[in-house]
């Protein structure tokens, strides 16, 4: 009776042994999930502006992504020609202490197509953007716009620049921006350069990168159906909204929403990704 008294205490604090460091390992792999859950999120972002505006138009989106606890940096290129436009960028993008979310609006996402090759760059945002393939420039991509799409009222160009006519820029440009802001917008407009316009993409960061996109349904700068056909050639996560070209002006929330969700899965789509061509 002793013997099995002794056998049956051994038996137990093994079972007890047992079970605390299964609770021990059990709480650690909690605790590793939850600190990877929160590395995972990139908390670095790149906010390129597109063709005939600055990075000021950006301020709203700025403002919700800095309380959100992101670190936001606005690249102010000069949109004279696309390789430097691309050198500024990717300047603002080596100053970022990690990984980045590049997001470009219009002729931004030229911008980020190419200068999203930079290694620091995790993932890509289209603002109702262009999202060019090799080749292809975004003088190109208004060219083959769907039949019946409104012209963009450009004007002939001026010394090798362009603008918009500032009379129709608030229907084609910001139809839902405030009127007044519209106007300033309209009066302030940064000079194109034609040489920017045509600069043609040597490698697209999309086809390496996971890309999120924006699509506005009453954009008239650029086609809701041309915004849909590259988004789909891009495999791009879709987000629509029904909103003018300038959709970061009229409504910053649901630009900053997407972005946000970059940031939340793009290091996450990145790993798949990756696994995905090891086993292939």
């Amino acid at each position: 009776m002793k013997n099995n008294a002794m056998a049956i205490g051994v038996r137990t604090r093994i079972i007890y042994s047992a079970l605390a460091i299964m609770t021990i390992i059990l709480s650690t792999g909690e605790n590793t999930m939850a600190q990877t859950k929160s590395t995972a999120v990139v908390k670095n972002i790149v906010l390129v502006h597109g063709g005939l505006v600055d990075g000021s138009g950006w301020k709203d989106v700025y403002k919700i992504l800095k309380k959100d606890g992101y670190t936001v940096s606005i690249v102010q290129e000069p949109t004279i020609a696309l390789p430097d436009d691309v050198a500024v960028t990717k300047r603002v993008i080596d100053g970022q202490n990690g990984p980045v979310i590049l997001v470009g609006h219009s002729y931004g996402g030229v911008v980020i197509t190419e200068a999203g090759n930079d290694p620091k760059v995790a993932g890509l945002v289209y603002v109702t953007a262009f999202a060019p393939d090799k080749g292809e420039s975004a003088a190109a991509l208004i060219k083959s716009a769907p039949p019946g799409a409104p012209a963009p009222p450009i004007l002939p160009p001026q010394d090798g620049y362009i603008f918009l006519d500032k009379a129709k820029f608030p229907a084609f440009f910001a139809a839902d921006v405030n009127p007044d802001v519209a106007s300033f917008m309209a009066d302030s407009q940064v000079p194109w350069g034609v040489e920017a316009l045509g600069g043609a993409i040597t490698q697209p960061a999309w086809r390496t990168k996971p890309s999120w996109f924006l699509i506005t349904t009453e954009d008239k700068m650029i086609p809701p159906d041309a915004q849909r056909a590259m988004s789909k050639r891009a495999g791009s996560t879709v987000v629509e909204v029904k909103s003018s070209h300038a959709v970061y002006v009229s409504h910053p929330q649901a630009v900053a929403q997407i972005i946000e969700e970059a940031a939340r899965g793009a290091l996450v789509a990145t790993k798949e990704g990756a696994t995905n061509a090891a086993a292939d």
